[in-house]
């Protein structure tokens, strides 16, 4: 009988005991969520631009293109999928599905009047009221690994 009441009151401790660990460990996360959230959210537009390697595509200069001399090469698309994905989806999504922050890149309209856009907001970037949405990547990034995105953009194109 004794032996019952000493177990019952072991698996009691050992009870509280597991408690005590999942509070502990559920406190510990909440505060790595409380310190890891903010800076995930002041983050954005504090981007600092990694290089693209553009070997193989036609060099194309100073002065800006009009339009995306690019379209439709596929050595282009490549370096620009890659391009994108160390650039851009930090804040554009992967694949350029937008979580809701910055404009989600798919439905950006096919050729001229969408590399009119694409231009402008690469170049000049995007600040309202003191604030960095867009940083300016021309200078950065130069046009060739610019227009690379913009081509590999093409082809995750969605109306």
């Amino acid at each position: 009988m004794r032996s019952k009441g000493r177990r019952a009151a072991r698996n009691r401790g050992n009870v509280f005991l597991m408690n005590a660990r999942i509070i502990r460990l559920a406190a510990a996360v909440g505060l790595i969520g409380a310190v890891a959230l903010p800076g995930l959210v002041y983050a954005h537009g504090d981007v600092v631009p990694q290089p693209v390697d553009t070997t193989g595509l036609e060099k194309l200069g100073e002065t800006w293109r009009d339009s995306n001399p690019y379209r439709g090469n596929e050595r282009a698309i490549e370096i620009g999928a890659s391009a994108f994905n160390q650039n851009c989806a930090r804040c554009h999504g992967l694949g350029a599905v937008s979580g809701g922050i910055a404009p989600d890149l798919r439905y950006l309209e096919k050729g001229d009047a969408g590399d009119e856009w694409f231009k402008e907001r690469v170049t000049n970037g995007s600040i309202r009221n003191g604030v960095t949405y867009m940083p300016k990547f021309g200078e950065a990034l130069g046009q060739e690994a610019l227009w690379s995105i913009r081509s590999w953009l093409e082809t995750v194109h969605e109306e």
